[in-house]
């Protein structure tokens, strides 16, 4: 039975420590609390939706398994997030060594199609999707260490703190890898703008 109070938002703290006490509820908690961040932050990570959930599966999976390595005075979030970041930046690697080409961009279902306002017409919807997909191609053509950085900072919202423990670096190196990404990124787009005129 969990010891957490009933009407009230637990903390990530008192989950965790609820799990650790055998509480698969409050684990639970915490899958419900952290996939849909963390299955944003992979993808835009991967580019591969289908790719983002195996990680995310797996970044659970360890959470779960490793649990008694967490360290309480670390925040969860950060830890969870190194775990998946850790994961997605393997799989790149793993791509590059075996010179894989991903065939299922044509395929995959975009963001933009999931997240589509129903009340807009079929030229608007495709004019979004189009959108999304350049800004996702562009944030793919950043290398990794950029990429990871701009997606926790512009889209995760993460202080430079938080971002330099998950990618493991000092502070100011988190801030120079955003700012190099944003204006790399903000090159890509102009180029891709400049095609479209």
């Amino acid at each position: 039975m969990s010891g957490l109070k009933s009407g009230s938002a637990a903390s990530d703290t008192e989950l965790f420590l609820e799990f650790t006490k055998g509480d698969t509820a409050a684990f639970n908690k915490i899958v419900n609390r952290y996939q849909g961040r963390l299955l944003n932050f992979v993808y835009r990570f991967t580019g591969d939706r289908e790719t983002a959930q195996d990680i995310v599966q797996e970044t659970f999976l360890r959470v779960y398994r490793k649990r008694e390595q967490y360290c309480s005075t670390a925040n969860l979030s950060t830890w969870i997030f190194t775990i998946a970041g850790n994961l997605a930046k393997s799989e790149l690697r793993h791509r590059k060594r075996w010179h894989l080409v991903s065939i299922g961009k044509e395929g995959r279902q975009d963001v933009a199609e999931k997240i589509a306002d129903q009340s807009l017409g079929p030229n608007q919807i495709a004019e979004k999707k189009a959108i999304e997909r350049n800004i996702q191609e562009a944030i793919e053509s950043l290398p990794p260490k950029y990429r990871e950085a701009v997606i926790l900072r512009d889209i995760e919202a993460m202080p430079y703190e938080q971002i330099a423990q998950i990618v493991g670096c000092p502070v100011g190196t988190a801030k120079s890898r955003v700012n190099r990404g944003r204006l790399q990124l903000q090159k890509k787009l102009e180029q891709i703008i400049d095609q479209i005129r």
